[in-house]
């Protein structure tokens, strides 16, 4: 987004909370990032699926929300999925070795349908 807010949709779906971030994830949007997916663990929802197709770009600090988010998770026992990466995204998970690390699907609906 041009003025720097990122644009973000939480809904539950069943036993999954999902979280869809709208445009760009940068240095200023990852503290709105990071808000909500506070929100997101706070549901204690036993997933969180983070549906991130609408995501042109990701840089550092994004990423690292995401893996601040995955360390939460973990503790609280929760299922966090990333799904719908475009190439760009996804390369950069893939070049720090992250896609190891996700459990990542190419659609929310196939995160949704993971039991």
């Amino acid at each position: 987004m041009a003025d720097g807010t990122l644009q973000v949709g939480f809904e539950t779906q069943g036993s999954a909370v999902v979280i869809s971030p709208q445009g760009e994830i940068g240095y200023s949007e990852a503290t709105v990032f990071r808000t909500w997916l506070r929100k997101a663990h706070d549901a204690k929802s036993p997933r969180l699926v983070v549906d991130l197709s609408k995501v042109d770009y990701m840089n550092t600090p994004g990423v690292a929300t995401l893996v601040e988010s995955l360390q939460i998770a973990k503790k609280a026992k929760t299922r966090l999925i990333l799904c719908g990466m475009n190439e760009k995204v996804f390369a950069i998970f893939k070049i720090a070795r992250l896609d190891t690390v996700f459990e990542i699907t190419p659609t929310a609906a196939d995160a949704i349908a993971k039991a």
